[in-house]
């Protein structure tokens, strides 16, 4: 899959209760991986947990008695998200027709860029996309065929598209990044980033600079980008340019993209595990 350059999709699907796996440049999320822990206990409390956490996840009675084991009966803490998921290459190819189908929705609208343009989508209306020039029917359909393949419960949960016209730059930049082999332009992580810059001159460091731009919005997690002229704020900021420089906290980041060359206008931050107000929030 060829991605244009100025068009960037972002996607999170999601296995049981929780998200499970991304994007096309995001990705599998946060989780904690099963280990050896105390032995439930058979009583009644610990057979009624089990049988909540079936119902609610979907997963089976092995990985959720794995998952109350390992977080010690709290309910409360179980993710009982497994790393086979998001590495099996049936779910890989359904994240790929995902994010084919988002970026055609994209292609398909005809508006006339004079700036940039960003666009989210949720559940349903990712469900209801065409699955793609190689594959019949809807991405639900696709949907139904992977969980009959995996015997997983996945929901596609949200996908974020930025396009930008001359004059302007996407950086990217994918935390915990998995290339899949098999699938070319396929990146999958933990949390991602794009960063929609304006730059009167093609640069050629402009690149290694989105990516920077990219980390410090996965690391400091910004609600706005603010401005040149801000104060300077403290771990505690929430405008981006404001905050202190997650690569240099000498400095700002204001202060590090002025002599770049580069005008930060927006940008987009996923993180799997995120409660479904973020997608609200967009």
């Amino acid at each position: 899959m060829s991605l244009l350059r100025s068009l960037r999709v972002f996607l999170v699907a999601r296995t049981g209760s929780h998200p499970a796996g991304s994007l096309l440049r995001q990705s599998p999320q946060p989780r904690h991986t099963f280990h050896a822990g105390p032995r439930l206990s058979a009583s009644a409390s610990s057979k009624e947990l089990l049988m909540k956490l079936r119902r609610k996840t979907g997963y089976s009675f092995v990985n959720c008695k794995k998952a109350l084991e390992t977080c010690g009966g709290d309910l409360k803490q179980v993710n009982c998200e497994t790393d086979f998921v998001s590495r099996n290459l049936k779910f890989q190819q359904l994240v790929q027709q995902v994010a084919l189908g988002t970026m055609m929705h994209c292609q398909s609208l005809k508006n006339q860029l004079s700036t940039y343009s960003k666009g989210f989508l949720n559940s349903s209306e990712l469900s209801g996309l065409p699955a793609g020039p190689d594959r019949e029917g809807s991405l639900k359909d696709q949907l139904a065929l992977a969980i009959g393949k995996l015997g997983e419960n996945m929901i596609l949960k949200r996908a974020a598209w930025v396009k930008v016209p001359s004059g302007f730059y996407v950086g990217s930049y994918v935390h915990g990044a998995m290339q899949s082999p098999s699938l070319h332009n396929l990146v999958l992580g933990k949390y991602g980033a794009l960063v929609i810059c304006e730059t009167s001159e093609q640069k050629t460091n402009l690149e290694d600079v989105g990516r920077r731009l990219g980390q410090h919005v996965v690391g400091m997690a910004p609600l706005s980008v603010g401005s040149l002229d801000d104060e300077p704020g403290g771990e505690a900021e929430t405008k981006m340019l404001s905050q202190p420089y997650l690569l240099d906290p000498s400095i700002t980041l204001g202060q590090y993209v002025q002599p770049q060359g580069v005008s930060v206008v927006d940008f987009v931050r996923f993180e799997c595990g995120e409660g479904e107000e973020a997608a609200e929030t967009e």
